[in-house]
């Protein structure tokens, strides 16, 4: 049973920083291409990075230059590390994996590569 857990959401000001986590198990962790998502009620889910097996990683634009992706592979676990946040980074984030991927991390449709999802953490970032 796949299992990803996601924590270390909350509430900041705008410019401030908070780190996700993703606690992975019941699989070969490695082997699997790590992405983190992030939704808005009432709109769609929206890629914000991903990273690969070999440590690859990609960026929605509008997280570039702010928010930096990586995992621990001894640990099993992903993260999301987000400074200078911003209002409009507002949404539940969710920790994803999938064994293969079609899609762009900014493309509309990227989340149909991924099969398996955590419960998602609220990020809420006051102005």
């Amino acid at each position: 049973q796949v299992q990803l857990v996601e924590s270390g959401g909350g509430s900041v000001q705008a410019g401030g920083s908070l780190r996700l986590s993703c606690a992975a198990s019941g699989y070969t962790y490695p082997t699997y291409s790590m992405a983190w998502f992030r939704q808005v009620r009432g709109k769609e889910r929206e890629g914000v990075s991903i990273i690969d097996n070999d440590g690859n990683t990609d960026y929605v634009d509008s997280v570039k230059g702010r928010f930096t992706i990586s995992k621990d592979n001894a640990k099993n676990t992903l993260y999301l590390q987000m400074n200078s946040l911003k209002p409009e980074d507002t949404a539940m984030y969710y920790c994803a994996a999938a064994g293969e991927t079609h899609f762009e991390i900014g493309d509309p449709n990227s989340w149909l590569d991924y099969n398996f999802w955590g419960q998602g953490t609220q990020v809420t970032v006051s102005s």
